[in-house]
């Protein structure tokens, strides 16, 4: 499983309200939800990103609330996965359980810039900046957080596993 995309870089302490600003949770329709993702920090993050993109990011990024909707509206908007120094706990595990791969990796979230195009090998936790030529080693997943990715999240892992449709 892999992913490459533009990158779309933020600063440390990047909290579940600026990811999902409260002020939208009226609706549990996730694709209503991402057209709102990462507004308060950047307004033009869902007129552009594609498919594949990439978020870097600081440390602790996903603080704040509990709620599953960030790493939905992250995961829903197509993003491919976030990288960043490190994780609220809590936003680590819901990304987990939606499905959204995440990566911690100093060194990549500190020299990887806005607007540069990254490969990334969720196999083996190898980023590879594609404009600079740089490569960074990440801890992969192991095999069984790598299937719950891949089935799109806990519940459909678990479904998958039981043989349930």
């Amino acid at each position: 499983m892999n992913t490459q995309g533009k990158v779309f870089k933020y600063a440390d302490n990047v909290d579940t309200d600026v990811i999902i600003p409260a002020r939208y949770l009226n609706t549990p329709d996730a694709k209503e939800l991402a057209l709102h993702c990462m507004e308060d920090i950047d307004k033009e993050f869902v007129k552009n990103v594609k498919k594949g993109d990439v978020i870097v990011a600081g440390w602790n990024f996903g603080c704040g609330s509990s709620r599953e909707h960030a790493p939905l509206v992250i995961k829903t908007c197509g993003t491919g996965c976030v990288i960043a120094k490190s994780f609220a706990r809590i936003f680590y595990r819901n990304a987990i359980n939606i499905g959204l791969p995440i990566l911690e990796c100093e060194q990549a979230a500190e020299e990887i810039e806005a607007a540069d195009e990254v490969a990334v090998d969720f196999d083996t936790g190898l980023i590879t900046n594609l404009t600079t030529g740089k490569t960074y080693k990440a801890q992969p997943f192991p095999p069984f957080i790598q299937s719950i990715i891949q089935s799109g999240g806990l519940l459909k892992s678990l479904k998958e596993g039981e043989g349930y449709e």
